[in-house]
C-alpha cells in the first residue's frame, strides 16, 4: 500500500490537487474495520519520512471532511510532534506547505 499511496500522493501534489482520506482510501482500495486509522498512520509514516529529508509534508494534499480544505487535525498534531508546526495560522502553514510541496513536484525543479 505505502507504494501506491507514494504514487497517489505525488499525482495530487504535482497536479496541484487535493483529496478527502475516504476518497483516498477509496482509491487505495482499502476496506474494512478502522481504514481512517490505517490510512492516517500509514500518512503519518510519510510525514516522518519527509521531516527526516527536510522535504515538504506529502500529507498535506489530504483534506478533512468538516475542515474547509484543510487536513484533519491529526496532521497539525504530527507536524507538531515533528517540529514543524508551531500553532501559526492553520490555513496559512497548510498555504505555504503545499507551495512548497507543488515546487518540489515540479519537473523544473528536479
Amino acid at each position: 500500500m505505502m507504494q501506491s499511496l507514494t504514487l497517489r500522493l505525488a499525482q495530487l501534489a504535482a497536479g496541484g490537487q487535493t483529496i478527502t482520506y475516504g476518497q483516498l482510501a477509496r482509491e487505495l482500495e482499502m476496506t474494512g474495520p478502522s481504514t481512517i486509522a490505517r490510512l492516517t498512520a500509514t500518512l503519518e509514516t510519510t510525514m516522518e519520512e519527509d521531516a527526516a529529508q527536510n522535504h515538504p509534508f506529502r500529507a498535506v494534499v489530504l483534506s478533512g471532511r468538516l475542515a474547509k480544505d484543510l487536513p484533519a487535525q491529526g496532521f497539525f498534531d504530527k507536524a507538531a510532534e515533528l517540529s514543524r508546526y508551531q500553532g501559526q495560522d492553520a490555513a496559512e502553514y497548510v498555504a505555504a506547505e503545499r507551495a512548497a510541496l507543488a515546487t518540489a513536484a515540479s519537473p523544473t525543479s528536479r
